[in-house]
């Protein structure tokens, strides 16, 4: 079985060609981070605009390297939800377009549940129930996965999520866009002891996360010693902000996994690939006895594959949509488009 799998939902244009749920025949993947980089942030608009330029040649591309034909696809999926507005509505106006015009089934997908769908395609061997951390620009909780069809979503972040802070403390701290990357590398060659930032909801059975206190207490650190003439070691800094953020995602995930049963742990979305949590959530499922699952670092950020993986185990259970489907910014998790008229 052959799906043909588009993912527009920020600043990433990719389609992807997918076998059987699992293999990977084609992930063309076109980012937008040098031309949004100048702005220090993704600007909507332009996103959308790049999307629209680039969302036809990716999606010949992906058919070419995978050696497929449209009419050689058994169902179209794509991504409807959650992200923005304008870059969404491309993929799926894509995606029905093609759906209509070579009279395939279309499948509408939610993003977050296709950054867990990413370790299916890493590891073969997993198979659900298992417990997954989705940590990324603009979402951070944790999913019960208790079948390939269905989550329990057992919290999330109030407010900022770990990625956004991530980019906001990079940014005031001079460095470019991305700024998750930065603070990662620059983390390794500081004193992750020099500075103390508080944590929020560390409460047990708290599942929820909130990460603007933590932003407000490191821009109130840098901005008192700059009204003091005081310099700042930037790598102490990069390495107690990552610290303490690294710390609250274990510790609730290890929390989560113990009050759930879960012995089976994932991690997904674009922050799995920072070092400094992979490192730490690994180091925890050993001393816990749990098997600890973690994306390729080309499957942690939005991917098409990812999509084409969900897509397939939503087209085994028949959950279709129509061409009605259409964009859903504010996309929960575990809503199936198949049941959206």
């Amino acid at each position: 079985m052959y799906t043909l799998a588009l993912e527009t939902s920020c600043d990433e244009t990719s389609a992807a060609v997918i076998r059987d749920g699992r293999h990977i025949c084609s992930n063309i993947i076109s980012t937008q981070v040098p031309i949004h980089r100048k702005f220090g942030g993704v600007v909507p608009e332009i996103a959308s605009r790049q999307h629209i330029e680039y969302v036809l040649p990716i999606i010949r591309e992906a058919l070419t390297v995978a050696g497929c034909e449209l009419e050689d696809m058994d169902h179209i999926g794509v991504t409807y939800g959650p992200g923005l507005v304008g870059a969404l509505l491309v993929g799926v106006a894509a995606a029905k377009a093609i759906s209509f015009a070579v009279n395939k089934p279309l499948v509408g997908v939610n993003h977050m549940e296709g950054h867990i769908f990413a370790n299916f395609l890493s590891h073969p061997e997993l198979e659900p129930p298992f417990l997954c951390l989705v940590v990324s620009g603009g979402h951070t909780q944790l999913v019960q996965v208790q079948d390939y069809n269905a989550f329990v979503l057992l919290g999330q972040t109030r407010d900022d999520a770990a990625g956004e802070a991530f980019d906001k403390i990079a940014r005031v701290m001079g460095y470019p866009y991305p700024g998750g990357p930065q603070i990662d590398s620059l983390a390794k060659q500081g004193n992750a002891e020099a500075i103390v930032f508080p944590k929020a909801l560390h409460e047990k059975h708290n599942f929820e996360f909130s990460f603007s206190g933590l932003k407000s207490a490191v821009l109130n650190y840098l901005h008192t010693l700059e009204q003091r003439g005081q310099t700042y070691v930037a790598a102490d800094v990069a390495a107690c902000f990552q610290k303490t953020v690294v710390e609250t995602l274990v510790e609730k995930t290890m929390d989560a996994a113990q009050y759930s049963g879960a012995v089976k742990i994932a991690v997904a979305g674009g922050v799995s690939a920072n070092s400094g949590l992979a490192a730490a959530m690994e180091r925890a499922c050993m001393e816990k006895g749990y098997t600890f699952y973690r994306p390729q670092p080309v499957l942690c950020t939005d991917n098409g594959a990812m999509i084409g993986c969900r897509a397939y185990y939503m087209a085994r259970a028949g959950l279709f949509s129509d061409l009605t489907l259409n964009a859903k910014p504010n996309l929960a998790i575990a809503s199936a488009a198949g049941n959206e008229t």
